[in-house]
């Protein structure tokens, strides 16, 4: 089971980190992705981490924003956002697929998702 948190209202510029907290497996032997869903669009890959390697990937729309990073120890997963923007607004969802290396882009290809935790930026 994955445990997404960490999203609220935020300022343009502004700061938020989202967790992905996993139960019932170990996070370092899977790949996470991150993907959000704006109102009215469909879903969209945002970054992620390989199993193992721990390299990181980051769609372009958020590269030198957002920093996605692995606490093995609380078997966490974190997602970094800074310099929000008001389109960085949307449900944020992480995802889990084991043995990913390199981690994957495509939604279909994770196998277990949080609930998601809704990201607001805005004045």
């Amino acid at each position: 089971q994955l445990q997404a948190s960490g999203g609220g209202l935020v300022q343009p510029g502004g700061s938020l980190r989202l967790s992905c907290a996993a139960s019932g497996f170990t996070l370092d032997y899977y790949g996470i992705g991150w993907f959000r869903q704006a109102p009215g669009k469909e879903r969209e890959w945002v970054s992620c981490i390989s199993s193992s390697d721990d390299s990181t990937y980051y769609a372009d729309s958020v590269k030198g924003r957002f920093t996605i990073s692995r606490d093995n120890a609380k078997n966490t997963e974190y997602l970094q956002m800074n310099s929000l923007k008001p389109e960085d607004t949307a449900v944020y969802y992480c995802a889990a697929r084991p043995w990913a290396i390199p981690c994957r882009t495509l939604a279909p290809e994770y196998d277990y998702w949080g609930q998601g935790t809704l990201v607001t930026v805005s004045s």
